[in-house]
Parts: C-alpha cells; structure tokens; sequence
C-alpha cells in the first residue's frame, strides 16, 4: 500500500491530543491541534479552557517514508481511513479549519450535518469559505465539516457575511434498461 503524501486524521487515545502534538512537534513533523475556548465552571470559580475541536483527533501531515514513525508516535492509535487503508483530508477542509481557529471567533464542536444550505462567507476573517448555514438560539453560524472524520464545527457569524454557495448541477446518469 503506498500513502500519497498530505492531510490526515490521527485517531489518538482520550485527552492526550497535546501530548501526541508535542511528540508530533518533536519528531520534526506537521501537525494540526484545532482547539476552542471554553468556559469552564469550577467549584470555586469560572476558568477558560482550550479543549479540542476535534476530542481524540488531530492532523499531521504524512508521506509514506513517514506513516510509520507517524503511527508508533505514543498515543497515536490509528490513522482515520477505511477498510485500514488510510485516508487522505482534503487541503480546503484543513485550510478552513485552520482559518477558524486563526479568525478567534466563537467555534465549537457541531454535529456532522448531511442535509442544510450551503453558503459562501463573503466578508468578515471567514471570507471565501464554504459550508452550511445552520441558526441556533437566534444566531448564525457556519457549519464546517470533515467528512471523512464525520464530524463538524461551528463558528458564529454575522449573517450579513452570508450569500448563498453557487448551486451545482447534477450530472444525470444514463441507467441501463436492464436496472430500470
């Protein structure tokens, strides 16, 4: 099997997303940690936390002299694929996320969504990003997805940042006569 290099999505053991990011880090290799603010209610106090967008998951980008040492990495339980054959993250999901976390604007974790409007940001920190519109407590926010991983973010926006993504039109397929 021969891994084509780039983007991929690391299956790491509970809470030790940091410590394969600082192992990552010290073996010379590109990772990706995507984490969010959040507050935190203590018994004696209210604290912020970063915590993962992604719990148990983060990004590295891997060649196929590297998959290897990516893997043996402590904490690491898998490369995210199918069939144990490991796939790839698209460049534009990764570039988006790392466009969130940087814009400093409200993101947490969502629900991977299959149905809802896709949209386009046109101005704002987020502009030229794609993904779906969802409202949630009377606020919009952009739903971001890595499909591969089946997960989401969301992030607040302003709805005036919105226009809806340019439609697509499906291809129709010829069925042969014998499946009609």
């Amino acid at each position: 099997m021969t891994l084509r290099e780039g983007w991929y999505a690391l299956h790491v053991k509970s809470h030790a997303e940091r410590s394969v990011a600082r192992a990552l880090a010290e073996r010379g290799y590109e990772h990706f940690l995507p984490l969010s603010a959040c507050r935190r209610r203590w018994s004696d106090r209210m604290k912020v936390v970063e915590l993962p967008l992604f719990p148990n998951y983060l990004f590295s980008r891997i060649t196929a002299s590297s998959a290897g040492r990516v893997i043996d990495t402590p904490g690491v339980i898998r490369i995210v694929g199918a069939a144990n054959v490991p796939l790839p993250i698209e460049d534009e999901e990764i570039a988006a996320l790392k466009q969130i976390v940087a814009s400093n604007l409200s993101a947490e974790p969502w629900p991977f969504l299959h149905v809802g409007q896709p949209v386009t940001i046109t101005a704002g920190p987020l502009s030229g990003l794609s993904g779906v519109l969802v409202r949630v407590a009377s606020r919009d926010r952009l739903v971001v997805s890595v499909s591969l991983l089946q997960r989401s973010v969301a992030v607040a926006i302003d709805e005036a940042w919105v226009a809806p993504a340019p439609v697509s039109v499906p291809i129709a397929r010829a069925v042969p006569a014998a499946a009609r």
